[in-house]
């Protein structure tokens, strides 16, 4: 259960992204439509489709938008046929970037991306050109308030969670993606809603950015997700508070 990741500041800047309330509310009404069509309509006996209620509920969005994606997907609504497209490629300093999408035209969505890795000193490569770089993990997040470390470790064993982190922003539980939903179900018997919990790409090794790379790097990780068609962007960056700091300013 030991050790230590740059996890939760890899990812990308979770937080100045989620602040566009609209863009994020239209990559959660995706994730809702397709998590309906790909089940059932009844968050209950589709954990799918009960993450994605978890996290559109986590983004303030308003019940009836939430039920108007999901009759959408339940097939009662007409809408777009939307499908799952993973691109790989990397970034300033030779950052490792995955990039997953939903989309209902990928020649659209392949051109706009690869404009994106070009723009911003990246390169598009191929699917699996980067990804045996990062494992494929289910990540479970709750804030400090929900115990202490030893707590959390404690809950994370009982619930079959691989590993448990927490520092002073709060504690991450990861898990192998197939133990996902039933890890997540039994802490939140013990502990309650998480404050996120989804699949995730979590980096096997980081590479470290000057300011100058951090820069087009995240000019990169923006533009990406200022794409309706971009769901998610996993990287394997490092980069030191002192540069987060300038960058931010």
């Amino acid at each position: 259960m030991a050790g230590h990741s740059q996890f939760k500041n890899i990812m990308y800047r979770k937080g100045a992204q989620d602040a566009k309330r609209a863009r994020v509310f239209a990559k959660l009404i995706r994730e809702l439509t397709v998590a309906t069509r790909g089940g059932i309509s009844d968050p209950s006996m589709n954990p799918r489709l009960r993450t994605a209620v978890s996290a559109a509920k986590a983004a303030n969005m308003p019940k009836d938008t939430m039920e108007r994606a999901i009759k959408r997907g339940d097939g009662a609504d007409e809408g777009e046929n939307f499908e799952e497209i993973r691109y790989e490629g990397y970034g300033p300093g030779g950052v490792a970037l995955i990039v997953e999408t939903l989309t209902d035209n990928r020649n659209r969505t392949a051109s706009d991306v690869r404009s994106a890795f070009s723009k911003f000193g990246g390169t598009l490569g191929e699917t699996n050109s980067v990804s045996f770089q990062f494992s494929r993990v289910g990540a479970i997040r709750y804030p400090p308030e929900a115990g202490s470390a030893d707590e959390m470790l404690e809950a994370a064993i009982e619930a079959g969670a691989d590993e448990c982190e927490s520092d002073e922003t709060g504690h991450e539980l990861t898990c192998a993606p197939d133990d996902f939903y039933e890890v997540r179900e039994a802490l939140e018997k013990r502990l309650g809603t998480a404050m996120s919990a989804e699949l995730a790409w979590k980096p096997n090794t980081t590479v470290e950015v000057n300011e100058e790379q951090a820069e087009g790097l995240f000019k990169l990780i923006d533009a990406l997700d200022e794409n309706d068609d971009v769901q998610k962007v996993a990287a394997n960056f490092e980069v030191s508070g002192q540069i987060m700091e300038r960058l931010s300013a």
